[in-house]
């Protein structure tokens, strides 16, 4: 087993016993900052690879998590089996919202998704259909159940969601590795060469919203099994801040960055709880210093080097 590999293993293995020794509140924020890494690695695929600005994402979370109440409460579905139903439902509407807003740039985009993200926000106060429940949410969603143990304590959905986090990072990994990834690399460093080069930019860019969409509709699956009760307050724009500056400070494209991103974002502020008047000025200076001081993030990615078959002898040859 080689170094690589190790680390894995070197990470797994204290996150298993750490809640041995931790009592229920603290579980509750390793639970809260798990959840906000597999968002912060969902928007990582758009903001960090594909270059794009979106300061909308917990819209596509919203469905996720209204997919997963509306079904289960209507027709009693095992809220855990309507994973992929929810990740569907968050793709399939971050394709009709993306497609004819793709082809903006920059600050034009970034300011669309923020009217994304407020108009389902609204659309879901003023219950939507009459399903939404309105301001109050929705009530009454199964506890989640797995082989017959029925996920009530914090303890129990510290592993479930920590096993999901493993398995983000195992699959985002293998993104960035595919033909997929790089395409999505030509276009943060230059789109206009990628296009010249044969890449379908505006596809690519499609594609990124679409799976990191999909991936936090997931996640907003997991949080409504959690929570059992979910409500518009949970889909603000400051929580689509809040993940877009997991993704910046810790690291826009570095899938470790993002995750010390959400101990960082999630985790200090319940550290310094005692300080509560302080804590979001402490919070904001620090910010402001990482943007000086170091804006490639605390754990930058690293450059993507492609190697190129050497030629062997004689070949080329006249």
């Amino acid at each position: 087993m080689n170094r690589r590999q190790l680390i894995p293993l070197a990470v797994a293995a204290p996150l298993a016993v750490l809640p041995l020794f931790l009592n229920a509140y603290w579980i509750d924020v390793l639970n809260s900052i798990g959840i906000y890494a597999m968002l912060g690695l969902s928007l990582n695929l758009i903001v960090g690879h594909a270059g794009l600005f979106n300061l909308g994402h917990a819209a596509f979370y919203a469905v996720g998590a209204y997919t997963a109440a509306i079904v289960n409460t209507t027709f009693g579905i095992p809220v855990l089996l309507l994973l992929p139903v929810c990740g569907l439902a968050a793709g399939l509407f971050a394709l009709a919202v993306a497609r004819p807003i793709i082809h903006l740039r920059g600050d034009y985009l970034c300011i669309v998704t923020i009217g994304v993200g407020e108009i389902v926000r609204i659309a879901l106060v003023n219950n939507l259909f009459g399903i939404t429940g309105g301001s109050n949410g929705i009530f009454g969603i199964a506890r989640p159940s797995i082989f017959d143990l029925t996920l009530r304590t914090p303890l129990h959905f510290y592993y479930l969601i920590w096993i999901f986090v493993a398995l983000t990072v195992f699959v985002f990994h293998l993104l960035e590795y595919s033909r997929f990834g790089r395409a999505l690399n030509y276009l943060r460093e230059d789109d206009v060469a990628a296009e010249g080069s044969g890449v379908n930019t505006a596809h690519y860019k499609l594609m990124a919203f679409v799976v990191g969409a999909g991936w936090a509709g997931m996640v907003g699956n997991i949080y409504a099994a959690k929570m059992t009760i979910i409500s518009p307050e949970s889909f603000t724009f400051w929580e689509s801040v809040l993940m877009f500056a997991i993704v910046i400070l810790g690291g826009s494209g570095s899938m470790p960055g993002v995750l010390l991103g959400a101990f960082l974002i999630v985790g200090l502020p319940e550290l310094f709880r005692e300080f509560a008047n302080a804590r979001m000025l402490v919070f904001g200076a620090a910010m402001i210093a990482m943007m000086v001081f170091r804006t490639q993030g605390l754990i930058p990615s690293r450059p993507r080097i492609y190697r190129i078959p050497a030629v062997e002898k004689g070949e080329g040859r006249a």
